[in-house]
């Protein structure tokens, strides 16, 4: 008897962020308010056991660089409902990057007009 595939990782999708947990135990995770670039592209290598072969990768990146990659196949209608509140974020541009996307990079599909500013450093006595 065969069972369902158990995936090699998912993605949570909530009003604070992003999660994708990996089959290894490692998490990536971005709260909505910090992502300040979204990108498209990178399809996943054919020989990628953790993903969909060739599966088109959308990418949440933080002031810092850090962030978290989502597989176009764990996207749902939250994910994209949660997307169109980034200001001025275009749908349409994210499903033409999507259906372009190469293997040979990454296209930015959408950059915060206003990028959080940095902390101020805090001297404390």
């Amino acid at each position: 008897m065969h069972g369902n595939r158990v995936p090699d990782s998912y993605v949570y999708v909530t009003e604070e962020g992003v999660t994708r947990h990996y089959a290894d135990g490692s998490v990536e995770a971005l709260a909505w308010e910090d992502v300040v670039e979204v990108r498209v592209g990178g399809q996943t290598p054919h020989d990628e056991p953790s993903d969909e072969p060739g599966d088109v990768l959308i990418v949440l990146l933080d002031r810092d660089g850090e962030g978290c990659v989502v597989p176009r196949s764990a996207t749902d209608a939250s994910f994209l409902a949660r997307l169109r509140y980034l200001p001025d974020f275009d749908l349409d541009r994210l499903s033409t990057a999507v259906d372009r996307a190469a293997d040979d990079g990454y296209v930015v599909v959408w950059r915060s007009p206003d990028p959080p500013s940095p902390l101020p450093d805090l001297e404390y006595d």
